[in-house]
């Protein structure tokens, strides 16, 4: 049989490995590697052993992963203060590439998912190329939902079509991990938003993303809403896309959602001596001695006043506006980004004779799923705004499980085909 040419081969790598990636296997700089690859220079036939090692090494698993372990690569996209990958790293997977604009975000995820080996974290996601993203087996992206334009069309496009998911999506950042997943094909993929996506421009919106992640980018999509309150305490809507590069049998039948999730209550400072005290808090929340929340976290009464006259003013004009006061045993609203600014949509009950207060960062940590082992290295104000922006992680962490299994039967399957092919290469 006739062995493959180096471009062909050059090619065939590009499926699973960044440029960067194949200039460090074969010895040359990065640029060489791209003007191979858009042929402005020959692939030398001196590098074809080289090439052929490259592939056959990824025959293993797409991206070095380990199926036996139930190890796979991922990449975290608009990754906020983590909780998709902190719900991914629970079954095994190694984070390999971060993306987060936010320098707050930023100071809070570093805290505590410290960068090792070769993994990046990078700012705007925006103006990274895409053939630079590591290579992966799972994206994971809460991108923000902002307003799509599907009249325009764009100059460029992606695919190298006329009309396709870069036209109808330019200007977004939804069009950032199409992009990406178009250029490095990852067995599967999780994207995370508000509910109210779905209805967002009448359905429109939803309706360009499900088209261009199904027709254009060719992945099985599956969609569900699915409410935070069946693993903490805090109705929380949210909606979950999650694709696949093949056909599988995946359903979200296979969910464990609890009939019956916490109570406040559990997730609240404890005055009986039992709250934990943890060496980066200290009394920065609780008071140990004194066995009470900090002072700070009362609202004053001109602050209480106000939101009580707010919501009277509401009540009497029909409309439903006003404080969400919250017992031990409630399910609280959604805690959201502006919780700094007066608590409103969660105010702690602190009997009759006491104003009510708001929840503490530590108390938010706990409202989504996050552990005590979280460290919260920025201000009480950005705390509020970052896990008003996040997931709730538990939720995520149950996705993860019920995708898993998918994403090792796809990469066997590309393990068996590639082995196939390096053998077909030497033969």
């Amino acid at each position: 049989m006739t062995l493959a040419a180096p471009l062909d081969l050059l090619r065939q790598a590009r499926a699973r490995f960044t440029q960067r990636e194949i200039a460090a296997h074969v010895g040359k700089d990065i640029k060489t590697v791209r003007r191979w690859e858009k042929g402005e220079t020959p692939c030398p036939s001196m590098l074809e052993p080289a090439l052929r090692d490259l592939l056959h090494s990824s025959g293993r698993t797409k991206a070095g992963s380990a199926i036996g372990d139930a190890q796979f690569r991922f990449v975290d996209l608009f990754a906020g203060i983590g909780g998709i990958r902190m719900g991914f790293e629970a079954h095994g997977g190694d984070c390999v590439f971060t993306s987060e604009w936010n320098d707050f975000s930023t100071k809070t995820y570093r805290e505590n998912y410290p960068a090792g080996g070769d993994h990046a974290l990078i700012g705007d996601i925006v103006s990274f190329p895409a053939e630079e993203v590591p290579s992966h087996d799972v994206l994971l992206g809460g991108f923000p939902c902002q307003p799509f334009s599907i009249a325009g069309v764009s100059k460029k496009n992606a695919l190298g079509r006329p009309h396709g998911f870069e036209c109808t999506t330019q200007g977004t950042l939804f069009f950032d991990v199409a992009r990406i997943i178009a250029a490095k094909r990852p067995a599967a993929f999780l994207l995370e938003n508000v509910k109210n996506l779905l209805s967002h421009d009448k359905g429109r919106t939803f309706d360009v993303i499900l088209q261009t992640l199904r027709d254009e980018l060719g992945y099985e999509v599956h969609y569900r809403v699915v409410d935070g309150q069946h693993f903490t305490p805090q109705h929380r809507e949210r909606i979950i896309i999650v694709g696949f590069r093949g056909k599988t049998s995946f359903s979200w039948n296979d969910l464990r959602l609890p009939e019956s999730g916490p109570r406040l209550g559990s997730i609240l400072h404890r005055a009986d001596g039992s709250e934990p005290v943890l060496p980066w808090d200290h009394d920065r929340f609780f008071d140990h001695a004194g066995k009470c929340v900090q002072p700070k976290y009362t609202l004053t009464p001109n602050l209480w006043t106000y939101l009580q006259n707010y919501a009277a003013k509401h009540r009497a004009a029909g409309n439903g506006f006003g404080f969400g006061m919250a017992y031990p045993d409630s399910v609280t609203r959604t805690l959201s980004a502006r919780y700094h600014k007066d608590g409103s949509e969660i105010l702690v009950y602190q009997g009759e004779q006491l104003r009510p207060r708001r929840l503490t960062p530590r108390e938010c940590a706990r409202l989504m799923g996050f552990p005590d082992t979280f460290r919260i290295p920025v201000s009480d104000t950005q705390a509020y705004r970052q896990f008003g922006n996040s997931v709730v992680m538990p939720v995520m962490r149950e996705v993860a499980r019920i995708m898993l299994p998918h994403v090792q039967t796809l990469l066997a399957e590309e393990t068996h085909n590639g082995s196939k092919q390096a053998l077909s290469l030497y033969s």
